[in-house]
């Protein structure tokens, strides 16, 4: 089992994305989701990334926490 603590950090990473600060805050600038849209589902995901997030809070794994924190980041 995988005790590590997630980030938004260890999150990018896990999606291939870049992951500093500057990277993340543009991400978060450029990426709005509509309130009916769910996060899997954007169109700015690639298929593996979108499978990855679907199946973190599907099976509420301990990435759920900070891809729910995305998700409310991506909303606002």
């Amino acid at each position: 089992m995988d005790t590590s603590q997630h980030t938004l950090h260890t999150l990018f990473d896990q999606l291939g994305l870049p992951s500093d600060e500057g990277a993340i805050d543009g991400f978060l600038e450029h990426h709005t989701l509509a309130p009916e849209t769910r996060l899997d589902q954007a169109d700015f995901w690639s298929a593996g990334q979108a499978q990855f997030i679907r199946e973190a809070l599907e099976e509420d794994s301990d990435w759920s926490e900070i891809v729910d924190q995305l998700d409310t980041l991506l909303r606002g």
